[in-house]
Formats: C-alpha cells, structure tokens, sequence
C-alpha cells in the first residue's frame, strides 16, 4: 500500500483519529491499549499521550498507562516525548526520530515517531528502521 513504513505510521495515527471521532475518547483509549485490537499490527501500534507527556494508551504495553513518560530518554539520552508534546502544541503534527530497544531483535534500533493533536490527545505510532 505504501512504499516507505512511515507513511503507515502517518495512515495509523490518522485511522485512529478517525475511530476516536467515531467512538468517543474512553471506548478509543481502551481500543488503543488492546494488544489484541484492531491498531495493533506486527511492529506497529499506536499510543497516546497528554498535552502534559502521560501515556493515556499503548498498544503493547498497558502497563505504561498512567505513568509519566515526558522524562523517558532514548539510548542516546534523548527526550523524545518531550520533543512529541512541544511539538505537537506548537505544530500540530510532525514527526521524531529516535533510538528504541527492539524486542524481537534484540538491538536498539532507529525508529521515526508520527504524531498529531487532536484535542486534548496526541496521536502517536512510530516505525523501526531496519537499516543498520
């Protein structure tokens, strides 16, 4: 459908904006967070944050609901959630690279970061790169 993985990660975080607008906040977040669920596929997955960095959705870890991840650095000491929420309340969208911990892998990887506002939520999926 796409010839580069982070044009999936833009469609994602726009389908889940359409699904959230369709089905209100609360019954969208906890799609969001169903490892079983419809915005959970392979690698990709969406996940929420406040205006204020707290994980209000994760796709594969509903652990991290609730907790406050604007502090969370990359393996090279990057804030890149703190880089999401600025920029998101100053753009709207936009996107982040980043360094993260792939599981199945077993390496830190690249990975790019869409996201968007909407609301009082910023819409969040992120791809690996598997160019070494």
């Amino acid at each position: 459908m796409y010839e580069r993985p982070e044009e999936y990660a833009k469609y994602w975080v726009e389908q889940a904006i359409d699904f959230y607008k369709l089905v209100g906040k609360d019954i969208a977040l906890a799609e969001f967070s169903n490892p079983n669920g419809m915005f959970v596929q392979g690698d990709l997955y969406v996940f929420i944050l406040s205006p204020a960095g707290v994980m209000l959705a994760h796709g594969v870890n509903d652990r991290f609901v609730g907790l406050d991840f604007l502090g969370v650095k990359d393996s090279d000491g990057k804030t890149f959630n703190k880089e999401i929420v600025d920029d998101a309340e100053s753009k709207g969208s936009g996107w982040v690279k980043y360094k993260w911990y792939h599981p199945r892998r077993n390496k830190v990887l690249p990975k790019l970061a869409f996201f968007q506002k909407e609301n009082d939520l910023i819409f969040c999926s992120a791809v690996y790169s598997y160019e070494d």
